[in-house]
């Protein structure tokens, strides 16, 4: 009934596990945090107790939900442009996920009865990713995006932690086999081995998680990559099964598409607001976005 109700709010796919201890997970993540791959995104140290254990985040709590929400384009940018993830392009995902997860929590309470959960998206301790492989919606590939045979992995991830006992899903297989194209791909090499990368070297983290300069050491590797970058997962051949989204929110404004670099380059303010007005590149402020295009241009 909820994972009908899930499709029916326009997500991909819907898997339940139970709320418990992420016992592999564990020593992963601290080995990831050891070896300093998070850079300067001090948050991933804080609450790793309530990062492995959703009962400690949710009182009571029994259920996670994962859901997965396609954001693949119709159209993409001008290739010869400097370039933003597609999951970028349009209306901010956390603002269009959250209100499809209050629905579905409305709707599990309306069937139901009172049922206390909370919605998650990308906004608090929530190891999402290893949820929905738990959940059976995927694996998690070598570039540690989740992925499906169906359709790849250009989606969100989100989750309903609920005080409810549901039936829980069994986790699929890996099908990566000995595909190592992620890992030849990235211009940075940061998939530092398979499954593991290192967030400090990423091209999204320098373009928007670091707040100071961005290292010379690292120039000309960029690909024009001013806001994200999604060459792991363009070169992922799982990702020929991707379909364009029909959630008109994640539409680009139609100026973004046809920008070339001169345009990017004279960007104004106005021209920011109009394009990003309720985009998640507003994270990086216009000054943030100047400094990567004054970055892929020395």
């Amino acid at each position: 009934m909820i994972k009908t109700e899930a499709e029916r709010l326009g997500f991909i796919s819907c898997g339940v596990s139970k709320a418990e201890f992420l016992e592999e997970e564990a020593p992963r993540l601290e080995r990831w945090l050891n070896r300093n791959m998070h850079g300067e995104m001090q948050y991933m140290e804080n609450h790793i107790d309530k990062r492995l254990d959703p009962t400690k985040l949710v009182e009571g709590s029994k259920s996670v939900i994962s859901l997965l929400l396609n954001y693949y384009p119709e159209e993409i940018q001008n290739p010869d442009s400097y370039k933003i993830s597609k999951y970028a392009y349009g209306t901010d995902y956390h603002f269009v996920i959250r209100d499809k997860l209050k629905a579905l929590l409305h709707f599990i309470r309306t069937a139901i009865g009172d049922v206390y959960g909370r919605a998650f998206v990308d906004s608090a301790p929530v190891l999402d990713k290893a949820w929905a492989a738990k959940s059976g919606l995927g694996w998690m590939g070598k570039h540690s995006n989740l992925l499906t045979k169906e359709v790849g992995s250009f989606y969100f991830i989100a989750e309903l932690i609920i005080d409810l006992e549901l039936e829980y899903d069994l986790p699929t297989t890996d099908h990566c086999g000995t595909c190592t194209a992620c890992i030849d791909a990235c211009p940075t090499q940061a998939i530092v081995e398979p499954y593991v990368v290192d967030g400090s070297k990423c091209i999204s983290y320098f373009t928007i998680e670091l707040k100071n300069e961005i290292p010379i050491a690292f120039e000309g590797q960029f690909d024009d990559w001013m806001f994200g970058c999604d060459i792991c997962q363009d070169v992922c051949p799982w990702n020929r099964f991707s379909k364009p989204h029909q959630e008109p929110l994640f539409n680009p404004h139609p100026e973004l598409l046809s920008m070339s670099k001169k345009d990017w380059e004279e960007i104004t303010q106005d021209v920011f607001k109009k394009i990003f007005k309720k985009s998640a590149v507003k994270r990086t402020k216009l000054s943030g976005l100047q400094r990567n295009i004054a970055f892929l241009k020395e």
